[in-house]
This record gives C-alpha cells, structure tokens and sequence, in this order.
C-alpha cells in the first residue's frame, strides 16, 4: 500500500527537531533508520501529518564511557546504527551483551540502516534490543523543550508499541552499565536467521553479580524473567531457576507458535542461556 500524504522536515540538530515536536505534538512521528516506522506507514497503521527526519544528526550518534567509580555507564547516542554497536570496541569491552543482541537484528541492510533509539521507541515485544537492555537495567534519557528526564526502562513500556514517551520528547541516548566482556548470553530461537525471534533470552551478569534475563515475544511488553532471577538470587540451580522462565508471562498465539509452545521454549532457552553465561 501506499502511505498516506505528509509533510516531511529534515532539522539539521537535536534543538530544531524538538521544536518540530513541539509545534506539530501528536501529529508528528520521528524517522531514524526507518525499518521500523515505514512499514506500519504502508499499512497505513500510522499516518502522521508530517515526518520528521533525523537520521543524518550525528551529535545522536556515539558509545563512550560516562562518569566516575561506581557511577560510571556506556552512554549510546539513539542515532547510533545497529552495526556500530556490533563493531564497537568500547562495547565489546565494557558491555558485550549489546554488540551480541545486534549481530542478530534482521539483515545487513537493517543493522546499517536501523538504530538503537527507533528499536526502543517503536516497542515491539518481539525485537531484540528492548529485553537485553532491559536485562541490563538500562535507563533512557528523554528530551523536550521543557527540559530532559530519565526513565529506568523497567518504568519505560506501557503496552504494546507504547510507552510513556510524551508527543513532544525525543528519545536521545541509551545508558547501560559496564558489565564487561563475559558473564553474559543470548539464545534466538527463528524459523530463518534473519526473522523475529519466535522466543528469545538474554542473560547477563551485572556488576552487583545479579543474573538479569530479559525476555523477547513473551508478553505485550518486553519482559524480565523475574521469577527465574529470584530463584538464582536463592541459590537455586541452573535448571530450577530457568523452569520458572515463563511466569507471569502472557505469549502471544500466531502461525509461529502457540503459547504452551513458547512457554516451553522459554525454559529451555534460559537454561541454555544461563549456562553459557556461566561458563
């Protein structure tokens, strides 16, 4: 199909982007890499008055180490694309998790193309990128005219494709913590390499020695596998932790699986996940 009509402005910063935003509220939609936004636009799910294009602002486009000691974090700018969190020495360094989760995001032309913030922003509860930064307790850092705030990404998601986002914030900069090279796993279950996961586990080790698991396609929302986190904060084993995988989870039903099905596969990914985690 094609989309319906629209304006379409290509600020040239961050500050005259927010202005758009904040002119144009509601009717405005942000595009970064596009994969995510285009598509529900052809099928005229979306029809936003006028598209505002910020896929060319470099100043979103960076991974650094920010702060001292303890409060120390990587920062990733939301322009940044798919394949730079894959190629990025900085993360393979100080938060391996990340560069892994993007190696499997849909094919080449995606992780060139897609970025790091449109993957957050859209939602999805079957991407990849949504439940490894939830595994790694990531905040997001959002900006408007009135100001910048920062929301743990535990409080970020609302439901499907929804999130507190305000019409006229944009999501400009990912923060996780340095969990460094191990300790950490991701287990994609697909038909095909480059599909969405049917069910997906990451896991990963933070500095307090927690084990987190995030949860692709479990829900509505990107999940945490909380009941599988208690049991391992009781000292309970690899295989009675990840049996607990699935509750609290509500999997969708579609031509790739029913619910059970996804129930099980969950159980058996995060015990896979988690041993690879603690080799």
């Amino acid at each position: 199909m094609i989309p319906v009509g629209f304006e379409y402005e290509r600020p040239d910063s961050v500050a005259a982007a927010l202005a758009l935003l904040a002119e144009h509220g509601e009717g405005a939609t942000i595009l970064a890499g596009g994969h995510s936004l285009l598509p529900v636009m052809k099928l005229r799910l979306s029809a936003p008055e006028i598209v505002i294009d910020i896929g060319r602002l470099t100043e979103l486009n960076y991974i650094r180490v920010d702060g001292d000691g303890a409060d120390s974090h990587v920062a990733i700018g939301a322009g940044t694309r798919y394949r730079d969190l894959v190629i990025s020495d900085v993360l393979a360094a100080e938060c391996a998790l990340l560069p892994a989760v993007a190696r499997t995001v849909g094919d080449p032309q995606v992780r060139h193309r897609g970025t790091i913030g449109g993957g957050l922003a859209h939602g999805d509860p079957a991407a990849d990128i949504p439940a490894a930064v939830l595994a790694l307790d990531g905040e997001i850092v959002l900006r408007s005219p009135r100001g910048e705030r920062i929301v743990p990404i535990t409080e970020f998601y609302t439901g499907v494709f929804s999130s507190v986002k305000e019409p006229d914030e944009l999501l400009v900069e990912v923060r996780v913590p340095r969990t460094g090279a191990t300790g950490w796993a991701y287990e994609k279950f697909t038909r095909r390499s480059n599909d969405w996961a049917i069910v997906a586990v990451s896991v990963v080790t933070l500095p307090s020695g927690r084990r987190q698991l995030g949860l692709v396609n479990m829900g509505g929302t990107p999940l945490r596998a909380l009941a599988t986190e208690a049991a391992l904060e009781q000292g309970k084993s690899i295989e009675e932790a990840a049996a607990l995988a699935a509750e609290g989870t509500e999997p969708p039903a579609d031509n790739a699986g029913t619910p059970e099905y996804r129930r099980h596969l969950v159980t058996v990914l995060a015990k896979r996940a988690l041993k690879t985690a603690s080799a």
